[in-house]
């Protein structure tokens, strides 16, 4: 792979992102029981993280383990430039967006890996086609391009699966897709944007350093630029 790829990462790389969980309990934001199978809307507003100046905001409406609908609406972000975008999830961290106390290198910068603690590994990738799972957490040809630094996204009928990595008892630390769903529809799932440019030169470059998920990529292109709770 090129330096200057950003195409579909190993299987190595996903497992990194899965089993760097945080150390705290998951937080239930609903009073309904999480068994219950039933069509919530969820809302979130997003705000900058790294200093974006991005924001925006997400709805989605999920019933038993799919969501049936969701968009996202974003500006502020990296012009003309693909943004990864996902739902995070895990049952052992916090479910809430970072802040730069959880900058383990204290480089003045939040990396993807270092966030996990707050908002969990990803569960869904919210791309434009094909496949939703972790998987394709950084196919960035599939996911949406900023028109002049803003998009407006939408997908229907995406599928919950069992994700590895997320924090539940038994092996490889993997939650079902109706704990996972569960869990999403009492607002426990965390939408994430990523990519900044941080010297604002236009583009994705080394100027930040290299992806902690990929040394082939920029730190600019995989850094979260904006976060927000479905709730």
């Amino acid at each position: 792979m090129k330096r200057q790829s950003m195409g579909i990462l190993g299987a190595s790389t996903v497992a990194l992102l899965a089993a760097a969980l945080g150390s705290g309990p998951a937080q239930a934001h609903s009073s309904e029981s999480k068994g219950a199978e039933k069509s919530v809307t969820l809302s979130a507003e997003l705000t900058e993280l790294n200093n974006s100046g991005a924001s925006g905001t997400a709805s989605a409406v999920v019933r038993n383990q799919k969501i049936e609908h969701i968009e996202v609406h974003a500006s502020g972000l990296t012009p003309d430039a693909p943004h990864a975008q996902h739902i995070h999830y895990g049952n052992q961290a916090l479910n809430e967006c970072p802040t730069l106390a959880l900058d383990s290198n204290g480089d003045g910068r939040l990396n993807t890996v270092e966030g996990i603690p707050a908002y969990g590994p990803v569960v869904v990738s919210l791309n434009t086609a094909g496949d939703t799972t972790p998987a394709s957490f950084l196919d960035v040809s599939r996911f949406p391009v900023s028109d002049d630094g803003s998009y407006h996204y939408s997908r229907d009928n995406i599928h919950i699966t069992k994700v590895a990595g997320t924090g539940y008892p038994g092996p490889n630390g993997t939650g079902t897709a109706k704990e996972i769903a569960d869990s999403i529809r009492d607002g426990e799932g965390v939408v994430v944007i990523h990519g900044v440019d941080y010297n604002g030169n236009g583009s994705y470059d080394f100027g930040a350093g290299e992806s902690e998920l990929d040394p082939t990529l920029p730190a600019e292109a995989t850094d979260p630029a904006a976060c927000g709770v479905l709730q």
